[in-house]
């Protein structure tokens, strides 16, 4: 069997081919990975993280992995999270990475939270869920609200594509509250304006009530209820890939499906600056709403 050293690990049958309708190989994934870690590693390393393990491909069966198991690589490390029976694991570098996609795992879900305050979220989360029917410029007109009310009450925001059809709206916030202060918070925003605009929004998760409206999700907002991470692939067709952008981006022109493995490092190339540079140093906290 054939096999391939990336950043000291190996990957074994590196021309597996995880992705059929664009022949993308574990080796090429790998190569997405390295060109992308500086960008990714700050909101996915040292985080409580949830893979998403597709080991024969994207179009065969997959599973989530939140503990150790056998044949976990050394690059994974486990971290304790009170309340919780088992550890979790999570990365502190590239080759955490790259062990990853030795193991298959085609989306990474970190927490909200880092391994130094595993119970106390540094950021939150509004995923906007819409409809089947809807257009995405209505996920656009979303979005801003949600950046707007936000701004109305001193928070910055910063927003990525989900390699689907929704926006994540993220908060970040100095980790000085517990998980059910920062999912009060998003629940009573996300109930705003549903109650404004109840034609539009709804926070139920309700499939048969979605019809023509977003669902706001502020469940993400809790212990292992995570969301996938900045510029971790999708185990979906077309390797489509989260991506950070800038609001001056969201626009009833933005295309998310153009964020992809293959168009994202070039993407970031061409970018004059981090769309997230600032997310991890703004010092903000929630106020009362």
């Amino acid at each position: 069997m054939s096999e391939r050293i990336v950043e000291g690990v190996r990957l074994s049958n590196p021309d597996k081919i995880l992705y059929p309708g664009q022949g993308i190989t574990k080796a090429e994934l790998a190569d997405y990975y390295v060109a992308v870690a500086e960008r990714m590693l700050p909101h996915v390393a040292n985080r409580p993280i949830t893979m998403v393990r597709c080991p024969t491909g994207q179009e065969k069966k997959c599973f989530y992995q939140r503990h150790a198991g056998s044949g976990v690589p050394e690059q994974l490390h486990e971290v304790k999270v009170p309340g919780f029976d088992d550890p979790y694991l999570y990365i502190k570098d590239l080759p955490g990475l790259i062990a990853m996609v030795q193991m298959g795992v085609l989306e990474m879900h970190p927490w909200g939270v880092t391994v130094e305050h595993p119970d106390q979220p540094d950021r939150i989360i509004f995923d906007l869920d819409p409809d089947e029917g809807l257009g995405f410029s209505e996920v656009v007109e979303a979005a801003l609200e949600v950046r707007e009310r936000l701004e109305r009450i001193g928070l910055t925001s910063f927003v990525k594509t989900t390699g689907g059809k929704g926006l994540h709206v993220i908060v970040p916030v100095e980790p000085v509250i517990d998980w059910r202060a920062a999912k009060a918070f998003a629940k009573d925003l996300s109930a705003q304006m549903a109650a404004d605009a109840p034609e539009r929004y709804l926070t139920r998760i309700s499939k048969a009530e979605r019809a023509g409206r977003i669902f706001i999700d502020y469940l993400r907002n809790d212990p292992t209820s995570t969301a996938v991470g900045a510029y971790s692939t999708r185990s979906r067709p077309g390797a489509p890939v989260a991506t950070p952008i800038l609001w001056d981006d969201v626009s009833a022109e933005l295309d998310p499906s153009l964020f992809t493995l293959r168009t994202v490092p070039d993407r970031i190339a061409s970018e004059a600056a981090d769309p997230w540079l600032d997310i991890n140093s703004i010092g903000q906290r929630l106020p009362v709403i």
